[in-house]
């Protein structure tokens, strides 16, 4: 495989994960098609296998999903600012505990954000209950499954 190749899998799976961030963007099809490119222009044991598990693991993410209650219609939706926070929270976490750090990261962010917005502790746990259940959970299952599937891609390519 060449490294344009590489890099453009690489992209578009970056792309994916950005879009997990933003509503209306498909972000976990764009990860699983950056690493379905990846697997079908290295045809490798390996390839097939990050792909197979980047299925599973994406078509769970969808099943829990469903199974979460539905967003609030009503209330406080997550601002674009808080969602910012949030994803750069999840990756952080994620780079600095592998794959359980996304978690703490995630509600790290929101908090972070809700408490520079608000001022203080209370009004910021309160507004991350309130950010959690209008649909922060939703797209922290999202997130974290890419997170997995990219870091399993990753540790693939660097492996070989």
């Amino acid at each position: 495989m060449g490294a344009w190749d590489l890099l453009l899998s690489g992209l578009v799976i970056l792309l994916g994960l950005c879009g997990v961030l933003l509503p209306g963007v498909p972000g976990a099809w764009l990860v699983w098609a950056g690493v379905l490119w990846w697997a079908l222009k290295d045809p490798r044991t390996l390839s097939w296998t990050v792909l197979m598990g980047a299925t599973a693991v994406l078509l769970l993410a969808q099943a829990v999903r469903w199974t979460l209650p539905p967003r609030r219609p009503r209330g406080r939706r997550l601002t674009p600012r808080v969602t910012v926070y949030a994803g750069v929270g999840a990756v952080a976490g994620f780079v600095v505990v592998p794959v359980l750090g996304a978690v703490p990261g995630f509600l790290g962010g929101v908090y972070l954000a809700e408490r520079l917005r608000l001022g203080g502790h209370g009004e910021a746990m309160a507004a991350l209950r309130t950010a959690m259940r209008s649909g922060g959970l939703r797209l922290l299952t999202e997130l974290f499954a890419c997170l997995l599937v990219t870091g399993a891609w990753l540790g693939a390519v660097l492996a070989g």
